[in-house]
């Protein structure tokens, strides 16, 4: 499986991935899901098997315990101490494949790159149990997460050597 950058063309790939995997939540708009490349490409990948695009990694720098509404386009960062995880998307195609443990392995070296503090990600559709799994912990915030899933929770993986 191969990690590599988003392109143009992959995002007719990439809108029919997250139609695959969301299956309570409407669809982000295509400028919504671009706005998150444009502002941080180079955390931004997607996973690619035999030349086919089966999923994608769409992350940015950003500040703890206030995760980005859905449906809102990302116009620029804030002074960032987390790597957001906004959204991976792995199609049932290469699910089991190791696809969310290398995408892991990349993003914390990223983190440690930027100088960041942590991973962080809303969890919906009852995704924590895989989160927790992957080392990341549930956190209580102050913000809603009411653009997210009736059981979204924020979770954040600390670097290990950072605060």
């Amino acid at each position: 499986m191969l990690l590599r950058a988003i392109t143009p063309q992959d995002w007719d790939a990439i809108l029919q991935i997250q139609d695959e995997c969301y299956a309570q939540l409407d669809p982000e708009p295509l400028h919504v899901l671009q706005s998150k490349w444009q502002v941080s490409p180079q955390s931004c990948f997607v996973f690619e098997v035999n030349e086919s695009v089966v999923g994608y990694c769409l992350a940015h720098p950003w500040t703890t315990n206030m995760p980005p509404a859905l449906y809102e386009p990302i116009t620029h960062l804030p002074k960032a101490d987390t790597l957001y995880l906004h959204d991976i998307a792995i199609s049932v195609k290469a699910q089991g494949l190791g696809a969310g443990t290398k995408a892991l392995t990349r993003l914390k070296l990223l983190a440690d790159r930027l100088n960041l503090n942590s991973l962080s990600l809303v969890a919906v559709q009852g995704a924590d149990s895989y989160w927790r799994k992957m080392g990341f912990k549930s956190q209580t915030i102050d913000k809603c997460l009411g653009t997210y899933t009736h059981d979204a929770m924020y979770m954040i993986y600390k670097i290990n050597h950072r605060d």
